[in-house]
């Protein structure tokens, strides 16, 4: 569960963005303008480091898929969740990690998934804002950073370990997102002595011993669709065929243009799908 940061956005979204948090700095690429039609997504970052070079290669490739990444802004800063006024975003990525959202943000937050603003939550954003209790809920699981106790059950620390050869298992092929693929091993982070709450719809298993079973599911929160996948730790994943096409196909999917065959997505020359 370490770099520093580039961001990679749209002008059209990077243009919106400005009114939520100011303006764009050097670092930030505005690529050409992207059609009406394709999906905005937010890709949230802070509080974890992460390879920035190699990052955007997750989300490239994709022709109806257009993508900011945005580090979260410490407390006193204009945050992405302060004004919903001009929100410009299908979905939101979230890429961080022990985050904290003031009781404003949060109700935002929950406004956000009221209008069915579809929701990524990638590896690290297991923990978010593990201070949030509603955020559990929306997950569907809880990674504690810390042993925890509530309701007289003691909850121990949750573990990671670098650099394992993680064995995929797709458990539902009939989803939208699986939909097509195969088994597969890719070299990532295990995350183990999590809780997993019941009630999602699986995607992807593992039978690693240093990782609970549940790698990836989908479940619905309010009028949002939601999508969580443990994996993406570093380079490996981010340029892996298998990866990028779950993360690309997430997106779709919880910004409801994903049908049941997986037809209507429009990939790129390059993309994964």
């Amino acid at each position: 569960m370490k770099r520093p940061i580039r961001f990679a956005a749209s002008l059209a979204a990077a243009a919106c963005l400005a009114v939520l948090t100011g303006p764009l700095s050097s670092a930030e690429k505005a690529p050409t303008p992207t059609p009406a039609k394709t999906i905005r997504a937010v890709v949230v970052t802070g509080g974890h480091g992460f390879d920035a070079k190699a990052f955007p290669k997750t989300f490239e490739g994709h022709a109806d898929i257009a993508f900011e990444i945005r580090q979260e802004k410490p407390k006193g800063k204009a945050h992405l969740f302060d004004d919903l006024a001009k929100w410009p975003y299908d979905v939101i990525v979230l890429y961080n990690l022990n985050r904290k959202l003031s009781a404003s943000q949060r109700e935002n937050f929950l406004k956000l998934l009221d209008r069915g603003v579809g929701l990524v939550i990638l590896h690290h954003a297991i923990a978010a804002y593990p201070e949030w209790d509603e955020y559990e809920k929306i997950l569907g699981a809880k990674y504690c950073l810390r042993p925890i106790e509530r309701n007289g059950v003691k909850l121990p620390r949750s573990i990671w370990k670098h650099g394992v050869d993680i064995a995929v298992h797709v458990a539902d092929p009939n989803h939208p997102i699986t939909k097509g693929m195969k088994d597969f091993v890719l070299r990532d982070e295990t995350y183990g002595k999590w809780t997993y709450h019941k009630g999602s719809r699986l995607l992807l298993t593992t039978d690693c011993p240093l990782n609970n079973k549940q790698l990836a599911w989908v479940k619905t929160c309010r009028k949002s669709r939601v999508f969580f996948l443990q994996l993406g730790h570093g380079p490996e994943a981010y340029r892996d065929a298998n990866y990028r096409r779950l993360v690309g196909r997430g997106i779709r999917w919880t910004a409801g243009r994903l049908g049941t065959d997986g037809a209507n997505a429009a990939p790129s020359k390059n993309s994964p799908q």
